[in-house]
Order: C-alpha cells, then sequence, then structure tokens
C-alpha cells in the first residue's frame, strides 16, 4: 500500500502542477482579452495622441495603418498577443520609450510601499484579531472592531491629506510627499530599485533614513486597510476555533492558555490566513493608485493614472497587464503555500 502511495504522489503533483499551469493559461488569456477590449473601446484615439490634433489627414491614415487599426479584430488581438509573447508592451506616448522599461523604473516603488504596509498590517493585525477572540465582548473586543470598521471605510485620499497636514505640514515630524528629498535625488545607483536597499547597499545612510522619514506616512495610510481587514479576519476565525471541541479538551487536560490560543487555535487558523494575507498584498499592489497621487509617490499606480489622463493607452494597458499578472501570481502563491501548509491539502 505504500508503494502504490508513493507511485502516485509524483503523478498527483504533476497533475496540480499542470492544473495550476492551465489556470495561469486562461487567466492571462481572459486578462489579454479584457485589456484589449477596453484599449479598442476607451474614446481616446490612439492616433491622435500620436499625430496629435493638426495633423493633416493623410498623415493620420498612415499612422492609422501603421498601428494595424485597419485590421480586423481577431488580427489585431493575435498581434497584440504576439507582441505580449516577446515582452513588447508597446512604446509610451508620453515618455516616448518602451512601456516595459517605464514599468520597470515605476514598478519597484509600489512594490515597497506595498511590501511594508502588508507587513505593518500582518504584525499588527494578527495580533489585535486574536486579542479580539479571545475577549470577545470585552472593552478590548469593542475597540479592535472600532478600529477595524474605521479603517476598514474611511476613504484612503482624505487620510493620506489629514496625516499630511498633522504630521509633516504642522508638526514636521516626517518626510513629505515622494519618495526622497529633491537634492538626494540621483546620488544613490539603483540596483534594485527599492531606495532603502539600494541606499543600504550604497552605505548612504544618510539618504536611508531621509527615505523612511518619507515612507512613513504613505505606508502607515495603506497599512489601515491591510491591518483591518487581517484583524477582522482573523477574529472570525479564531472565534470558530475556539468553539471547536479540541480546544475544550486541550484545557481540560490543563493545556496552558497561551498554548491552546497560539499552539492549538491560531495553527489552524494560520492556513485560512495566508490565503488572506495574500489576497490583502496583491490588493495593496494594485489598488494603492489614491495612496501614491496624494503621496506623490512615483509607483506604477501613478504612472497608470498620469498615463490616462494624457490619452496614453500603451502605458495604461500595459500597467494593467503587469498588475494583473502579479495578483495571479501572488494568489497562484498563496495557493501553494496553502497546500504545503495544510496536510489535508497535500493529500
Amino acid at each position: 500500500m505504500s508503494i502504490a502511495n508513493a507511485a502516485g504522489r509524483p503523478r498527483a503533483a504533476a497533475r496540480i502542477v499542470g492544473g495550476v499551469g492551465f489556470t495561469l493559461l486562461l487567466t492571462f488569456i481572459g486578462l489579454t482579452a479584457v485589456t484589449f477590449v477596453i484599449g479598442r473601446v476607451m474614446p481616446a484615439d490612439p492616433v491622435l495622441a500620436v499625430v496629435g490634433d493638426r495633423a493633416p489627414q493623410d498623415v493620420y491614415d498612415l499612422v492609422y495603418r501603421q498601428m494595424g487599426l485597419d485590421r480586423p479584430l481577431y488580427e489585431q488581438y493575435w498581434r497584440y498577443l504576439e507582441q505580449l509573447s516577446r515582452g513588447d508592451l508597446g512604446t509610451s506616448i508620453m515618455t516616448a520609450r518602451p512601456v516595459l522599461d517605464d514599468l520597470i523604473r515605476f514598478f519597484p516603488a509600489t512594490l515597497e510601499l506595498a511590501t511594508i504596509a502588508t507587513v505593518l498590517g500582518v504584525f499588527l493585525g494578527i495580533p489585535m484579531g486574536v486579542l479580539a477572540a479571545v475577549r470577545q465582548g470585552q472593552w478590548p473586543d469593542h475597540v479592535v472592531r472600532v478600529l477595524g470598521l474605521i479603517g476598514y471605510s474611511m476613504p484612503i485620499f482624505w487620510l493620506g491629506m489629514v496625516a499630511l497636514l498633522v504630521f509633516y505640514a504642522n508638526l514636521d515630524w516626517v518626510g513629505g510627499p515622494g519618495r526622497i528629498d529633491v537634492f538626494h535625488d540621483g546620488i544613490v545607483e539603483p540596483v534594485t530599485g527599492l531606495i532603502l536597499v539600494d541606499a543600504a547597499l550604497a552605505g548612504e545612510w544618510e539618504i536611508f533614513d531621509n527615505a523612511v522619514s518619507h515612507l512613513i506616512l504613505p505606508s502607515l495610510v495603506l497599512a489601515t486597510f491591510a491591518l483591518a481587514y487581517i484583524a477582522r479576519m482573523t477574529r472570525s476565525f479564531m472565534l470558530d476555533q475556539l468553539n471547536q471541541e479540541y480546544v475544550l479538551t486541550a484545557r481540560v487536560k490543563g493545556v496552558s492558555e497561551p498554548a491552546v490560543i497560539w499552539r492549538h487555535a491560531f495553527r489552524n487558523v494560520l492556513v485560512q490566513l495566508i490565503t488572506i494575507i495574500g489576497l490583502t498584498y496583491a490588493s495593496l499592489l494594485e489598488g494603492s493608485v489614491l495612496t501614491e497621487t496624494v503621496f506623490s509617490w512615483p509607483g506604477i499606480g501613478q504612472y497608470i493614472t498620469t498615463s490616462l489622463f494624457n490619452g496614453d493607452m500603451p502605458a495604461v494597458l500595459g500597467g494593467t497587464i503587469v498588475v494583473g499578472v502579479c495578483f495571479v501570481g501572488i494568489n497562484m502563491f498563496s495557493d501553494l503555500l496553502y497546500r504545503l501548509v495544510d496536510p489535508r491539502a497535500r493529500a
């Protein structure tokens, strides 16, 4: 029986990998189809964005044909897929550079901001959720629930402007908009694109401190959503586990309360929290547009927004593709991690 089980494991693993790959392929095709349709139904004319409003008709027609807009939609979509397969996301009308180069330049700022916000949300939200569940109906539970409701429903753009007004403009405790001060810009050679990592690698600790001061407010503002969501879900999951019979059995056997909470109940909650944290991280990567706009953070959200206002559809579609791929990738990674943590999923 054990030999049969051992022989079946490679086949099961192959089925899992094949299923994940097939899901990724279908998701990518659906994502490209949606972005392609959006690019065609938008009222912005991509030809006018290139030639301008005063271009003669013959120039307009020439560029129209060069962009392949005179071909049937299915040919345009196939050509779009061929370009994506080569890593060609088009050329930005606004910057006159390949969209992929622009995204490589702007994406690390969003990655840095979303990662720190997610870490803050995890390390603050999980203990708050556990405390609220353990003290259900008591004042810690009420405080956590109210804070979670406020953090989940408060408009981020309003919270960001208030934070800038109070902590930067009036108190001068933190840095203002942007990633670093203007007179520090260009000193550190970009290696990873992450300003904290690059400053540390270069030994520029003054720039590192300056970058931290600029990062505090936007990361805290963005972390309010992650903290509220993770705390609420942790509380809900913990309440469900604390009412299970195995928890009562552990308490009857004399197991200490911290061990019951963290070693038994929280271990089962952790499996569910992996998916929640993955979804939160992906949401912050794609949903940091308002935070980046308020704090003038040069990330992919601000890049897509500025491109949209300028009618730069190649940049908008390219950014949408990258964000969608990141979202799908993070969700797939969380699913695989879920199977590693939960023995039942592996079986």
